[in-house]
């Protein structure tokens, strides 16, 4: 069973996940970086540019999944490092300090409860995250071409890539992509027809969903949505 709740870090969300049945599970790009926890240990969950498929194991899962861009800051983790990756924490930080942050998780009353008390500690102690990488994800999330958002922001088609391979592990272009999909799922998912979804969404036609869907996700739309 997945759950999730809005957490107190603004932009992100606290989940847990246990599955019910011994079969993978498929986690769908969304721009995003999480903090894991898994049987005691803490690692990290890059960011995505095609789905991630676990292991199947019934084990419990818990994270803090921070708002698209502002992973890298709170971390100390370059997005382009753990891109397509589950990394051990241990593998990134220090050993002492990663014994400590985990200690303190695993006190918690529940690990989810823990991952988001570390969440918080840690924005405290980093800078602010970049004001522009949230105007970013808000354009391109809202179906705005790169050059448009470039422009917007004022900034050369180079500098905006440079400012997202940073952040995000990859440039505007998959970025938009993959909010795009997003944008995508959530209309499909609400009973929105597909060849309308598509439209809305910022596709060419509903052929061209279709093959972002099997390209980012790995299934067709409609097996997709079946196993929500």
């Amino acid at each position: 069973m997945y759950t999730e709740r809005t957490g107190r870090l603004p932009g992100s969300v606290v989940w847990t996940s246990t599955p019910s049945l011994l079969q993978p599970g498929r986690v769908l790009p969304d721009g995003c970086m999480d903090l894991l926890w898994h049987d005691g240990r803490l690692l990290v969950a890059g960011p995505d540019t095609r789905a991630f498929v676990t292991g199947g194991e019934r084990s419990a899962w818990a994270g803090v999944r921070f708002f698209p861009g502002t992973a890298p800051t709170l971390l100390g983790v370059p997005a382009p490092e753990v891109l397509n990756r589950r990394v051990e924490l241990a593998d990134l930080w220090p050993a002492a300090r990663v014994r400590w942050l985990t200690s303190r998780v695993n006190a918690a009353a529940d690990p989810a409860h823990g991952l988001e008390e570390a969440a918080l500690r840690l924005a405290a102690d980093a800078d602010a995250p970049d004001p522009l990488l949230g105007e970013v994800v808000n354009a391109l999330g809202a179906g705005r071409p790169v050059a448009a958002t470039a422009d917007r922001l004022g900034l050369g088609a180079r500098q905006l890539h440079r400012r997202c391979l940073a952040a995000f592990g990859y440039g505007p272009k998959t970025l938009g992509r993959v909010l795009r999909l997003q944008r995508a799922l959530r209309l499909a998912r609400r009973g929105v027809p597909y060849a309308e979804t598509a439209a809305r969404a910022g596709y060419a036609d509903q052929a061209h969903l279709a093959r972002d869907v099997r390209e980012l996700a790995g299934l067709p739309l409609g097996e997709l949505l079946g196993r929500r």
